[in-house]
C-alpha cells in the first residue's frame, strides 16, 4: 500500500501556528464574554432582570466556538503523528 498522495498535503507548521493563534484568541474572546457577562449582570435593572434565554443561548454558541477550536486543535496534533509515521515508515 503507498502513501505517497498524504505526505505532502501541506505546510504543517504554518497550519500549528494558525490553529495556537485561534485557541489563544478563543482564550482572549473568552475571558472577554465572561467579563461582560459578569459587568451586564452586576449592572442591570433588578426591576427588568435580562432574559435568561439570551444568556444561555450565548453560553451556547461560545461552548461550540470552543469545542470547534480543541477539535482543530486534536486534528493538527493527529496530522502531525501520522505525517511522522509516514516518514519514518517511508524512510
Amino acid at each position: 500500500m503507498t502513501t505517497d498522495g498524504i505526505a505532502g498535503t501541506g505546510n504543517t507548521s504554518s497550519s500549528q501556528d494558525s490553529t495556537k493563534f485561534a485557541t489563544d484568541k478563543l482564550g482572549a474572546d473568552k475571558n472577554t464574554f465572561l467579563k461582560l457577562l459578569v459587568a451586564q449582570l452586576k449592572y442591570q435593572d433588578p426591576l427588568n432582570p435580562a432574559d435568561g434565554v439570551q444568556f444561555v443561548t450565548q453560553l451556547a454558541q461560545f461552548t461550540s466556538l470552543e469545542q470547534s477550536a480543541q477539535m482543530s486543535q486534536d486534528i493538527s496534533a493527529i496530522r502531525s503523528v501520522v505525517e511522522k509515521e509516514t516518514t519514518t515508515t517511508a524512510a
